[in-house]
């Protein structure tokens, strides 16, 4: 509990089984019903069964007006909701949740654990079954503290990395017998047994392409996007909002305006890092300019990269975006400085209405490719890697491959199951979570997803642009005055950064971490390709990422 102990400082509970064999442990964030009725391990009403929940359903209240005459409540709490949902469906009511969950519930009369992950791996859950017993949590570094389980390095997930830049792509961890539960996912164990079974299909619930007029489903969009910022706000203490310069931020502001009204003492969060050919503050400014709305503007410096990419890594546990990640950190840090422990932010729109430049050539995108689009120099450390090692990499095959579906909509299924979205919700709950703060995705609700997922071509790309339909629903409800900041790969100047204001910083980790890597690369190799890429400025920095991120995880 003390190693993820950042996840939640309100409150600390631990459950133990009268036989001592089960221990459940909770470090609180108190978002909803800040009562201590609301703690947790949380009890049922006939203490049958004990709960420990991460996360936030926001459809509780609805549920909850449904299970009121079949359950005696104490708290306002959602996590009391899941309790009496899961009494009365069973694994069925994960199918009623709308919300973002990791949850495990113990059964005092059979002694089963159920478990269970939300749609899309918002919430993370890992567990081992090393050494003979059962261990799960939030984050890796919970079970690594139990003693259970010995840190050591998943040797063929870190050369698929290397090779491939992949980082989310199975339930396999960077670290050896610790696994991911799938987004998706529900978990029993048993009699030292694990059954894992999918609850959620994106795949099924798109099977039928949506033939109604354009009106009807703007109609229905722009129903869901209100429903969906809505939801979001629900909670106790005060909620902001992530702003950059960009479509889905202005979509994201108008729909708060329409739901909480124009006068709505709203906060909003900006990361800038003083370079204008990078920063979309402008663009956020003239967005806000002639609304209340309190403004934020988080500045990111190179003399804090050393110090905040110590801290971040030490709460992320595996490898993690560069420095737009911890550009974002500032403002989770800024955020909970000003006593704002929610905020609001907009991943999920590109993935779901076809937003990607890359959609738009998806029958010669190679679904294989890692997360750098656009470079024409090396994108990963694969040219540099041991010949013998690189045979370990895994050879990705993603479950939307074979679809009976078109190019584009196998693209989007591969970004929001298998690599942009989970690698995303990675980063943005522990780098969120490092400050104690809750974020939520309101463009990543289910029935926003599928509602996109289920248009034709011609709704998500028309006329060389994507998102077709969020577009026009945005012509209608954001202010006219209101710019938008041109569309752009880079957010950030990392590859400046890494080759001048960095280089001393780079140097000495090299010098003196180097050899952690010894098993992946010749001794003197990292530090030529550091050189070669001081010398000739490429267009892409992933790689060089690529080794900071493994020296500053695979050294402590």
């Amino acid at each position: 509990m003390q190693a993820q102990a950042s996840r939640g400082s309100d409150a600390q509970g631990i459950y133990t089984s009268e036989s001592k064999h089960v221990a459940l442990g909770h470090n609180r964030l108190s978002i909803i019903d800040l009562s201590d009725a609301a703690n947790q391990p949380m009890y049922s009403c006939d203490k049958r069964y004990v709960m420990v929940y991460n996360g936030e359903v926001y459809n509780y209240r609805e549920l909850k007006s449904e299970l009121k005459n079949t359950y005696s409540f104490i708290t306002e709490s959602d996590s009391e909701v899941i309790l009496a949902a899961y009494i009365r469906w069973g694994s069925g009511m994960l199918q009623k949740l709308n919300g973002m969950f990791a949850l495990a519930i113990y059964d005092t009369h059979t002694h089963e654990l159920f478990m269970a992950r939300d749609r899309f791996g918002v919430k993370p859950l890992y567990y081992s079954t090393a050494s003979g017993s059962f261990a799960f949590a939030s984050e890796i570094k919970a079970i690594h503290a139990s003693g259970l389980v010995n840190k050591e390095p998943n040797y063929p997930v870190w050369t698929t990395y290397f090779s491939s830049g992949l980082y989310d792509h199975s339930a396999d961890t960077f670290w050896q017998h610790i696994s991911a539960l799938p987004a998706g996912c529900y978990a029993t164990y048993a009699n030292d047994t694990i059954h894992i079974s999918r609850w959620y299909s994106l795949h099924k619930n798109i099977k039928d392409s949506d033939t109604r007029s354009e009106q009807s489903i703007l109609d229905e969009l722009l129903h869901i996007l209100e429903s969906t910022v809505e939801y979001r706000f629900r909670a106790d203490v005060p909620v902001g909002i992530c702003l950059s310069g960009g479509l889905d931020s202005s979509l994201l502001l108008a729909l708060v305006n329409r739901v909480k009204g124009n006068d709505f003492p709203l906060h909003a969060f900006t990361f800038y890092t003083g370079d204008e050919r990078y920063d979309e503050l402008p663009w956020v400014r003239d967005m806000l300019a002639h609304t209340s709305v309190q403004h934020h503007a988080c500045l990111l410096t190179p003399d804090q990269i050393p110090d905040l990419s110590n801290t971040i890594a030490n709460r992320m546990d595996e490898p993690f975006g560069g420095i737009p990640t911890l550009g974002m950190s500032k403002v989770f840090q800024t955020a909970r400085n000003v006593g704002i422990p929610v905020l609001l932010d907009g991943n999920g729109m590109d993935e779901a209405w076809g937003g990607y430049e890359y959609y738009q050539r998806a029958s010669d995108v190679d679904l294989t490719k890692g997360p750098v689009q656009g470079a024409t120099s090396v994108t990963t450390l694969a040219p540099y890697l041991k010949p013998e090692i690189v045979l370990e990499a895994t050879v990705i095959r993603h479950r939307s491959q074979g679809l009976k579906t078109d190019a584009v909509t196998q693209l989007q299924l591969r970004d929001l199951l298998e690599t942009k979205i989970p690698r995303a919700m990675r980063f943005a709950d522990r780098n969120s979570m490092t400050y104690s703060l809750e974020l939520r995705e309101p463009f990543l609700d289910y029935r926003l997803v599928e509602l996109g997922l289920r248009q034709p071509l011609h709704h998500k790309i028309t006329g060389g642009q994507g998102k077709y339909l969020i577009r026009k629903l945005a012509d209608k409800i954001i202010p006219k005055r209101s710019s938008e900041a041109p569309k752009r790969a880079l957010q950030t100047p990392q590859r400046e950064w890494l080759a001048l204001e960095l280089k001393p910083w780079i140097d000495m980790l090299l010098n003196e971490h180097s050899d952690v890597l010894s098993y992946w690369f010749e001794p003197n190799e990292l530090k030529k390709i550091y050189a070669d890429y001081c010398s000739q400025q490429p267009d892409n920095s992933f790689y060089v990422w690529q080794i900071l991120n493994a020296i500053l995880l695979l050294s402590r």
